[in-house]
């Protein structure tokens, strides 16, 4: 499309500072034991009882024992567990994972002690009981007085996510998470890897336990998949010393099969009239059941038959259920039916690449799906390696999920290649479906209840990935199949299909970010189904006798989502993923009748906060995202931070915006916006360990925060980093605070944070300043790691609108800039 008023790339507007954080109030939940010597000898004895009953067990055991013992921690009813005490790496002793029973509100912890060193926390329970520190508390207070209980370590102590999903009787593949300590070199690093595996496979065999070939290795953690009943899996605690966890690997995907449609072979041919194919470097690649590629409607996108591949090359590349011909569809034209129906030109400036990664039995062998997803785009950049390259999945498994938000292993591989931590440094632009509500489920709950519920599917809680929802948009029902039917939602509300995070922990990423059109369901009021009516149009694996086809759901939308993204790079093709994922998103914004729908309540922590996990930001406009107007602007900034050094913070960016301040001042009372999106990728530190103090799961965070009315730049800069108040560590600054719509508590969370206000235009005059700071990770915690020096790149995309279309925002900002700076620039390489 013609762009009259590119957005506005700058440069050289930040002022980087050495930072530290506001020190915050850091309360301690733990109990206060009233008689200390009767609490530490209970803890004492019941240590004592968990080492003898390991030891009792390694003398019955029949065949070679584990060298350490596994322990669980468990917390009083509403306190916390000490949990950063629980470990002493120099020792080995290593907390392998942390739940939460919310019901009884108890924390547990599974820590391993190597032999000879059971005397370590005998030690610390005995100091608790004889000895004090200067202030008279007990030594070693916090940990002990935090314990309600010790026990050796069984099955449900290592088992992350449901019980009733952990196998029985019958044998079912199963994910083990195994740990390894990270070492100064690489050498030693890998050689604790190999060790761990070793023992596993050795364990394995000992048992007659299938393993597979596959696996996933993140810090501290490598993910490989068993094929175990329950006793198996009790055998196997109790013989190897590396085991971190279990979980439930997916044994099937969900996705939408073939649906029927209209042969309109002649329509098709018309459009490949009105068609130019102009296709350079800007490319789509589907993970998905394979592609027709020789449909009349696709084939001219495909650059070589080399880019239709399939992670096994004995699956064949070819669909063999037409879900990925059907996405193809959507992600080369978008809406079909309207190009079909239409008489204009179009041009076509992408192309289509694609890896099958599902067999022909729709479901794959024993493998992890992370490590699938990551081989197939591997080969795709292998085969295409200059590609402007976006990632469209919309390939789901709704089986052993977490419940919470919380990753998992498939969540975790897409979080690391995105991120580029998988040793290339190649970051990558990625979209999933959340994916759908199937229509039997709103038989016993009704819409959209049934979409709170169904929350988003594996592997959704990707952090880094786009998770996209899908709205409603038709509601004409004509066809006679339907007679007695109606539509379920109506045009502008969220899709019956969509998935939400409504149930998910509010510490989680929001998801879906961002909703297309997924279609509707129709009912009768005791039946629901799905409709070809109500469907968007695509194509067909079935190029002879029906070309054409239907699709719907989460699906339809996140092909959509890729084909917006592709537009974007086209338009700049040096622009960062980071930064395409963040337009896409600042760019969204929801309807009336989503608001109807989820914010009667309108507070932040209800009404909104509701809106927001139903239905992300809302629906992207790609007009917006692309280009700017004289009362809209788009300010773009892509800049790069190191958060830490060993053991600290390190900087913060200010940036100085350019800013039609006599503009606003001029328009007075007339309401305007100001919105900002930040987003950034992170390293993902994955394994249960509680997500908190050293084993949080992203490597860093970071955040944004604007100046505030009649703030200063001293006192903004006060308000935001301690270290510059000098030695009167009390001014914070002062100015009066914006009212954001999400406020901090909503947008926080993730890794891309984006709010607005909306406010007199004169109220806006002096927010021009704007900081970008780091919060702690993984990177700064787990300095052993040696990552504490990383830099994290980012984007921040600021707009400044008004409704008055008679204002000239852009060009009041156009003349600020330096004359040397160009705006269409060329950007650093990706």
């Amino acid at each position: 499309m013609a762009v009259e008023k590119k957005n506005i790339f700058l440069q050289n507007t930040k002022n980087a500072l050495e930072y530290s954080s506001p020190r915050r109030p850091i309360g301690t939940n733990f109990p206060v034991r009233p008689n200390v010597r009767t609490h530490g000898e209970f803890i004492q004895q019941r240590i004592k009882n968990s080492y003898e009953r390991s030891a009792d067990q390694k003398r019955a055991a029949a065949i070679k024992y584990k060298n350490g013992t596994y322990l669980e921690f468990s917390s009083e009813s509403g306190y916390d567990l000490a949990l950063k005490s629980l470990e002493n790496i120099r020792q080995g002793i290593r907390i392998l994972n942390v739940r939460e029973d919310l019901e009884k509100k108890i924390t547990k912890a599974t820590v391993y002690v190597p032999g000879g060193k059971e005397k370590y926390f005998v030690k610390k329970i005995e100091e608790y009981i004889e000895k004090t520190t200067d202030k008279g508390k007990p030594k070693n207070n916090d940990l002990i007085s935090s314990i309600e209980d010790i026990s050796l370590a069984l099955l449900d102590a290592f088992w992350i996510g449901k019980v009733s999903d952990m196998p029985v009787d019958n044998a079912r593949w199963c994910e083990v998470w195994l740990r390894f300590d990270a070492k100064k070199t690489e050498e030693l690093t890998n050689d604790n890897k190999m060790k761990a595996i070793k023992q596993l496979t050795d364990c394995c065999e000992a048992l007659n336990i299938s393993l597979n070939e596959s696996e996933i290795v993140f810090p501290e953690r490598i993910v490989k998949l068993i094929y175990v009943n329950k006793t198996q899996l009790r055998e196997l605690i109790t013989i190897c010393d590396y085991i971190a966890e279990f979980r439930r690997s997916p044994e099937q995907l969900n996705f939408f099969e073939e649906l029927s449609g209209s042969e309109q072979q002649e329509w098709i041919t018309d459009l490949l009239k009105r068609t130019n194919f102009d296709i350079d470097k800007t490319t789509i690649c589907l993970l998905d059941t394979g592609l027709n590629s020789k449909h009349p409607l696709i084939s001219p996108t495909v650059k070589s038959e080399n880019v239709i591949q399939a992670v096994e090359g004995h699956w064949g590349s070819d669909d063999h259920a037409g879900h990925g011909t059907e996405m193809a569809g959507i992600a080369i034209y978008n809406d079909l039916k309207e190009k079909l129906v239409g008489d204009d030109l179009i041009t076509i400036n992408h192309g289509i690449e694609s890896v099958k990664i599902l067999p022909q039995d729709e479901s794959n062998d024993p493998t992890l799906y992370g490590e699938i997803t990551m081989n197939a785009v591997y080969l795709s950049e292998i085969e295409n390696p200059d590609a402007l390259r976006t990632i469209c999945m919309a390939v789901t498994s709704p089986d052993y999920n977490t419940d919470d938000g919380s990753p998992t292993s498939w969540s975790a591989a897409i979080d690391k290649i995105t991120s580029g931590a998988d040793g290339d440094g190649n970051r990558r632009l990625f979209f999933v479906s959340g994916g759908n509500v199937h229509p039997i489920e709103l038989t016993t709950i009704p819409y959209p209840k049934a979409n709170i519920t169904h929350s988003v599917e594996n592997p959704g809680q990707s952090w880094n990935a786009i998770t996209v929802g899908a709205y409603c948009n038709d509601i004409d029902v004509s066809s006679a199949v339907y007679k007695g039917f109606h539509p379920v939602a109506d045009v502008g509300e969220l899709s019956p299909y969509s998935s939400t995070s409504k149930m998910w922990n509010n510490k989680w990423p929001v998801k879906p970010e961002i909703l297309l059109n997924g279609g509707n369901m129709v009912t009768n009021e005791s039946d629901y189904d799905s409709c070809d009516d109500l469907a968007l149009l695509t194509t067909s694996k079935d190029v002879l006798s029906k070309p054409l086809s239907t699709i719907w759901g989460t699906s339809s939308a996140t092909a959509q989502a890729s084909w917006m993204a592709s537009q974007i790079y086209n338009e700049y093709p040096d622009i960062w993923p980071e930064t395409v994922r963040g337009l896409l998103i600042h760019s969204a914004s929801w309807t009336e009748k989503m608001i109807e729908q989820f914010c009667q309540e309108d507070k932040k922590t209800k009404g909104r906060r509701q809106l927001l996990r139903t239905c992300g930001y809302g629906i992207p406009n790609l007009n917006k995202a692309l280009e700017c107007a004289n009362n809209s602007v788009n300010l773009i900034i892509q800049s790069e931070l190191q958060p830490f050094v060993k053991n600290s913070m390190n900087e913060m960016h200010i940036h100085t915006l350019p800013w039609p301040r006599e503009v606003l001042e001029s328009l007075g009372e007339v309401e305007a916006k100001l919105k900002v999106t930040l987003s950034y990728f992170i390293e993902p530190g994955p394994g249960e360990i509680g997500w908190k103090n050293k084993y949080r799961y992203p490597s860093c965070g970071l955040r944004f925060d604007v100046i505030n009315s009649n703030e200063n730049l001293d006192d903004f800069e006060k308000r935001i980093n301690v270290k510059m108040r000098g030695e009167d560590q009390t001014d914070s600054g002062d100015g009066s605070s914006r009212d954001w719509y999400l406020g901090k508590d909503n947008r926080d969370v993730g890794s891309i944070h984006s709010d607005f206000c909306s406010v007199s235009a004169v109220d806006l005059c002096d927010a021009n300043f704007i900081a970008v700071y780091p919060v702690i990770g993984w990177w700064r915690e787990r300095g052993y790691l040696g990552k504490f020096n990383e830099k994290v790149k980012y984007s921040l995309v600021v707009s400044l609108e008004t409704p008055r279309v008679d204002v000239d925002l852009y060009t009041s900002i156009i003349n600020q800039i330096d004359i040397e700076q160009e705006i269409e620039i060329d950007l650093p390489s990706i």
